[in-house]
């Protein structure tokens, strides 16, 4: 399918603002872009009920978290989100317009998590502060007005990465218990040669070279891309982990190893569902005020996350 018009006019006006690429600059100079380009889009965050600031415990100290509360309702489940960025970019504030939405739509508390960042704080910083700050929200739900019984993870690309690792490491270190997994164009395995890094190399957005410089911050000893914490792709074993929803975009470098990862969910026996977007960009849904189909997805995860909940209807 050929790209969204809303996709291409927003490229070809990013490209014209001229801001340097992620990989070309430094991780501090990257963070400041972020803002940059989050700073030109049309901002109208959803209003909620409620909006807390917390610190939480973590393995290396306080670990930032912001709660969402669609209503004053109490006994709501629970989303824990990771933001992306590719662990080195990125945070509350970046993904405020998304968790409001998502908290919103689908009806739960959503507790965005602010993970330490690479290059500062390596593999498997990122995974461990999120896997710990699900256990928290697991056992204090209840103080945030939330079910600890009924928890999901999801977040986008690097937060879809850290959502599929948060799911193997409560599996495998027996908890917290999670119902489902919402990875939105997740970051899945170490490889760039796939055919959509190859046709997605550049023009997109996110490009090749980006991804590599990510990695090479977040998990610069090669030796490392395989673990299943960091790489869920290459794990063994996925079966036992709970259901999922796969979204990718279809000019995405990510796209086939997102794909990859449904298929060998589904496999496993996992309950997945994946939804490719047509003519989208990685990152179409945190820009979903400009490209339509980021509401759509945002809509569809919603239900899911209904569903998984039980709370569809």
């Amino acid at each position: 399918m050929p790209l969204d018009p809303k996709v291409r006019q927003h490229l070809d006006q990013a490209a014209a603002l001229g801001f340097p690429a992620s990989h070309t600059v430094s991780p501090v100079e990257a963070r400041e872009l972020m803002f940059r380009r989050r700073a030109l889009l049309p901002s109208a965050p959803e209003p909620v009920a409620r909006v807390e600031d917390r610190a939480i415990p973590g393995p290396a100290g306080e670990i930032p978290v912001r709660v969402y509360a669609p209503s004053e309702d109490r006994n709501m489940p629970v989303l824990v989100f990771f933001h992306g960025g590719g662990w080195v970019i990125g945070n509350l504030d970046t993904h405020d317009m998304v968790c409001r939405a998502l908290a919103n739509a689908a009806g739960c508390l959503v507790v965005s998590v602010d993970y330490r960042l690479a290059p500062e704080a390596r593999f498997p910083a990122a995974a461990e502060d999120c896997h710990a700050a699900t256990a928290w929200v697991a056992e204090h739900a209840r103080s945030l007005g939330g079910d600890g019984s009924r928890i999901a993870v999801g977040g986008d690309s690097a937060g879809g990465n850290l959502s599929a690792s948060v799911a193997l490491m409560a599996r495998d270190r027996g908890g917290p218990p999670i119902a489902f997994q919402l990875l939105i164009y997740p970051v899945a395995a170490a490889d760039f040669e796939t055919a959509s890094y190859r046709a997605c190399a550049e023009g997109y957005g996110l490009s090749r070279a980006d991804m590599i410089w990510f990695w090479d911050h977040y998990v610069p000893d090669t030796r490392d891309r395989a673990n299943p914490y960091v790489a869920p792709l290459g794990a063994d074993d996925l079966s036992g982990l709970p259901s999922a929803l796969v979204i990718t975009a279809e000019y995405d470098p990510l796209r086939d190893e997102g794909e990859a990862l449904a298929a060998k969910l589904s496999a496993a026996g996992v309950p997945t569902t994946l939804a490719r977007y047509d003519g989208q960009i990685h990152g179409f849904v945190s820009n979903y005020t400009v490209m339509e189909q980021g509401r759509v997805a945002i809509d569809q995860a919603a239900a899911a996350l209904r569903t998984a909940f039980g709370t569809a209807g």
